[in-house]
């Protein structure tokens, strides 16, 4: 990269040769180098695994999956927290050839219906319960059909492809298999027909399908290749220094690409360790974990570390193990970096930019960059990308003006799952995908995010489509009509605002509104502000002005934004 642009248009290094190996692979490859080395630690539930422990029960359960009738390329779904079944899952789904089909656990009824059917799912494992939430009875209220099926062997009309319910942990539930059952079935398998599936395997196959909220209608299924997958978590890592002496603690979410992607195939492409401190995110749960199992690495958005630095215990745990981590989802405020660095031990904290449909890290600072460039910008371009800045006739525009950021490379997406028309406004005919950001380039190829050209709520690192949840809150008796916003929150960022014109005679209190959404769609989607309105600001086409309505509840509701610089 020069060291002084002109125009912002940068490319990565490509120096260090793209891996060609499937996530499956990438685990393989680990195996040999390591087969003692610590792979995974889940203090909460008990289990250490070294990487020759997790090769032989990833095996048991491609094998029982397999012969529980799934077939290469099958979609496969996970609805659970973090938890040692969703690592295996992860890497067996890999070594049948099956696609993994990523099912946030805030997901309710709505949500997992639109999910699983979008998809296809052949198969869906999912966590019995979590954090209260009964998923049995979520599964049962869309599927009665569960409690007079066969297991294995569902058939309903919610979902018409749907056949393997795999459960864990809870009671036993008619119609479903344990979890254990299935490893336990592959363990008696013998390995003739996954080897020949495993030889067929292509790295350039998808493997995963990521559900990312659009500004517009319900969330797309970005499907995502061994390929984009693992050379993104490698050069992640690589940005990182990661080794195989590494222990990285992992409490941000498996359903996303952080924890997924940035997190366990990051761990693995260098054999380092992944450690889950709990289910959810508690930030007691990180402090004991980081301690109690030297952990070198923290992963999290910045409200996890606010969250983390303000726990009254903060001071009692011993943290000096830590180096490193990734600080992403959301711009960090300047003190809270100082004090992750200087409280935290991590001098060599970076920073990530990118999206679901980019694998999904275009950008990442480097540990050796100053404070400033770690807070004020998101780094510099990763290895094998390119990316522009474009004005809205599509030129490149020169450094340090804003326009919209493309970019292309490897990460890209194969595109959206079952739509193309969708994939072809998302990515052009050059290739290059429009990520809907706002960013600006300066002549040392640092980038700095500075808006959403698409309409975004970002909640605590969580995407939030205004149009699925306005969507969602027509169905209210009482909504004539609903404009979503984010306003500002000072600790997840962004917080939702949902106003309401309410039909004629009809009456609803804010309690009413939230409760009708609570259960249905993701708690983080619930409007945290209810504001009932006579009318909206409009253009005179007839289009409601966002900028305005958020313009005017964040002053009406007296709200600040945060500055981060």
């Amino acid at each position: 990269m020069t060291s002084h642009l002109t125009h912002s248009i940068v490319s990565g290094d490509r120096s260090q040769p793209l891996l060609e190996l499937t996530v499956d692979g990438v685990l393989r490859r680990a195996v040999a180098a390591g087969p003692d080395t610590l792979a995974l630690a889940a203090p909460r539930q008990g289990v250490r695994l070294t990487y020759a422990e997790v090769d032989r029960q990833v095996e048991h359960l491609a094998r029982g999956l397999l012969g529980a009738g799934l077939r290469p390329g099958d979609r496969i779904g996970i609805w659970a927290p973090n938890c040692v079944e969703w690592y295996l899952t992860m890497f067996a789904a890999a070594r049948a050839g099956l696609v993994l089909v990523n099912v946030n656990p805030a997901y309710r009824t709505a949500e997992l219906e639109f999910a699983l059917r979008h998809v296809g799912c052949r198969a869906l494992v999912y966590s019995a319960t979590l954090k209260g939430s009964d998923y049995v009875q979520m599964l049962r209220s869309l599927a009665p059909e569960i409690d007079t099926a066969a297991p294995g062997e569902l058939a309903c009309a919610c979902f018409p492809e749907l056949r393997l319910l795999i459960q864990i942990g809870g009671s036993p539930t008619l119609g479903t298999v344990p979890f254990q059952t299935v490893v336990d079935d592959g363990a008696r398998r013998g390995p003739g027909e996954l080897a020949r599936i495993s030889a067929t395997l292509d790295a350039r196959q998808p493997y995963n399908i990521q559900f990312t909220s659009g500004t517009t209608g319900l969330p797309k299924g970005a499907t995502l290749t061994h390929h984009n997958i693992v050379n993104n978590g490698f050069f992640v890592a690589e940005g990182l220094r990661l080794t195989a002496a590494d222990r990285i603690c992992i409490p941000v979410p498996m359903y996303h690409c952080f924890g997924m992607v940035m997190g366990v195939l990051g761990a693995v492409t260098h054999g380092a360790a992944s450690v889950y401190p709990s289910d959810a995110f508690d930030p007691l749960a990180v402090l004991q974990t980081v301690e109690s199992e030297r952990c070198t690495a923290l992963y999290g958005v910045p409200t996890m570390f606010i969250a983390e630095l303000g726990h009254p215990r903060f001071a009692e745990f011993d943290l000096s193990s830590l180096r490193t981590g990734i600080m992403a989802g959301a711009p960090c405020p300047i003190a809270v970096m100082r004090r992750v660095i200087d409280e935290m031990h991590m001098p060599q904290v970076t920073i990530c930019y990118g999206m679901t449909e980019t694998s999904p890290v275009s950008f990442q600072s480097d540990a050796a960059d100053p404070l400033e460039r770690r807070v004020g910008t998101v780094g510099r371009v990763h290895p094998h990308v390119e990316v522009k800045i474009v004005d809205a006739a599509g030129e490149v525009t020169p450094c340090g003006t804003p326009g919209e950021l493309m970019t292309r490379g490897y990460s890209v997406m194969q595109g959206y799952w079952n739509e193309p028309r969708r994939t072809d406004e998302a990515i052009d005919a050059g290739g290059w995908m429009h990520t809907g950001d706002i960013g600006v380039i300066d002549e040392h190829g640092y980038c700095n995010i500075v808006g959403r050209v698409k309409d975004m709520i970002i909640r605590g690192g969580e995407n939030i489509s205004p149009r699925e949840v306005e969507e969602f809150l027509y169905r209210h008796p009482a909504v004539l009509d609903v404009a979503v916003v984010g306003v500002p929150d000072a600790r997840y960022g962004e917080a939702v605002c949902a106003c309401i014109r309410l039909r004629e005679g009809m009456v609803a209190t804010e309690d009413d509104i939230r409760e009708f959404c609570n259960g249905k769609i993701a708690h983080y989607k619930v409007p945290r502000y209810v504001r009932f309105v006579d009318s909206f600001p409009m253009t005179v086409t007839g289009k409601v002005q966002k900028f305005l309505i958020r313009e005017q509840q964040r002053n009406a509701l007296g709200l600040v934004e945060e500055s981060h610089a």
